[in-house]
């Protein structure tokens, strides 16, 4: 006889690699035939208005040794900080499988709500069972006002989340997991 279940159990997490590059973004490893392109290939069209930015970074564990297998994903407001329809906006990025740097090449998000201009960035990876939450402000904005980094406890880490003005439209924003300079993560 069946016995009827009120409620399932949750399913366990697990992390995402080592094959992550190959289940996420077949092309990019030279898999093809499975997607025409890469999900989160281009957040925007190409006649989007607004700055066109390169945001680079790498990707640390604890150690401070170069993670390469893994996978980052951005969510955004365009250039008027507007959310758009459908996947506008959404990007996915691995990480290079030779150097762990990873590039977003957008269009730099404009203000929304009361907020600065960032980038919301979630982050799988071997080893890590639940995706790391996180956001990139940029370099030379106004964050003085914005509701989630005036409220961190420590204030001394807000730097870890500010992408660095490298200049001609380009930021870096390097992630570090743990120890010396750990990236704020945010528990959403």
């Amino acid at each position: 006889m069946v016995q009827k279940l009120d409620t399932l159990p949750e399913t366990t997490s697990q992390t995402a690699g080592p094959y992550v590059h190959i289940g996420c973004t077949p092309n990019f490893v030279g898999i093809h035939g499975i997607y025409e392109t890469d999900l989160g290939g281009q957040p925007f069209p190409d006649d989007a208005e607004g700055e066109r930015i390169t945001v680079t970074g790498i990707v640390y564990d604890g150690t401070g040794t170069v993670l390469r297998d893994v996978l980052i994903e951005f969510w955004q407001a365009d250039a008027k900080g507007r959310y758009g329809p459908g996947a506008q906006g959404f990007a996915r990025r691995p990480s290079g499988l030779e150097t762990g740097e990873w590039e977003l090449k957008t269009v730099k998000p404009g203000a929304n709500g009361g907020q600065a201009p960032h980038i919301a960035v979630w982050i799988v990876a071997r080893g890590i069972n639940m995706g790391l939450q996180t956001r990139m402000y940029f370099e030379g904005d106004d964050h003085s006002s914005d509701p989630l980094l005036t409220r961190l406890e420590h204030q001394n880490r807000v730097p870890t989340l500010i992408a660095k003005d490298t200049g001609n439209g380009t930021y870096r924003f390097d992630i570090r997991l743990q120890g010396e300079g750990e990236t704020v993560f945010l528990d959403m």
